[in-house]
């Protein structure tokens, strides 16, 4: 199941990678075009909110490439008694993946949320083990299996 989850998350991060890497490419060579027709204050502004713009998407290729080498380092084949980062989590009804935050995934008709370690709730779960108790929006869950 963990090798499915990993395959998955690593082809929903590489299909952002490219778009994101396709838009900074296009907006590259329209300033490019720009540059070599244009003259005055409105090409200055036009140029301006260009640079702007492949900032914002360089940010987010940056926090995606960030997620994939999360991922990158993940072993499927690792199973630990303890959570910690890439272990797939059953408490109740939920099955948690410790590794990035990434999309809710549906994988054999299981739904997968992905929880960062550092967020409140990966923060709570790191080094616990089955029976572990813990509460969400007032709703109490036990952790039932670790793998």
């Amino acid at each position: 199941m963990k090798h499915k989850i990993i395959q998955h998350h690593h082809q929903l991060l590489q299909d952002k990678i490219d778009v994101f890497r396709d838009m900074i490419a296009s907006l590259t060579e329209d300033a490019q075009n720009d540059a070599k027709g244009s003259a005055g204050d409105k090409h200055e502004t036009a140029l301006s909110m260009m640079h702007i713009e492949q900032e914002k998407l360089n940010h987010k290729l940056t926090e995606v490439l960030t997620q994939k080498s999360i991922l990158d380092k993940i072993n499927p084949n690792h199973v630990s008694t303890k959570i910690a980062l890439g272990s797939l989590v059953k408490a109740n009804q939920m099955v948690l993946f410790i590794s990035a935050a990434l999309p809710k995934i549906t994988i054999d008709n299981t739904s997968i949320i992905a929880v960062s370690p550092q967020s409140p709730l990966g923060a709570t779960l790191m080094g616990n083990e089955v029976g572990f108790e813990f509460e969400i929006n007032g709703s109490k869950f036990i952790i039932q299996e670790i793998t």
